[in-house]
């Protein structure tokens, strides 16, 4: 078992629930979070469309699918 990072997305008010991505190191996760929600023109955007992306600490098995 190891800590880890999950990369959490947030668009409008739903959490995507797709396969997720586990970070080794904060400053990685915070990076890919950084850039999934950046956009160009990012101005008037409807709240449904609105991007959200945090890192989540969690506890997973060292062996766990999708940890980088």
């Amino acid at each position: 078992m190891v800590h880890a990072f999950l990369l959490v997305l947030i668009l409008g008010d739903i959490e995507q629930r797709g396969q997720p991505m586990y970070f080794r190191n904060i400053d990685t996760c915070n990076y890919f979070a950084s850039r999934v929600v950046k956009r160009y023109g990012n101005h008037g955007v409807p709240k449904k469309h609105k991007a959200t992306a945090y890192c989540k600490p969690v506890y997973i098995n060292s062996n766990t699918k999708g940890l980088y």
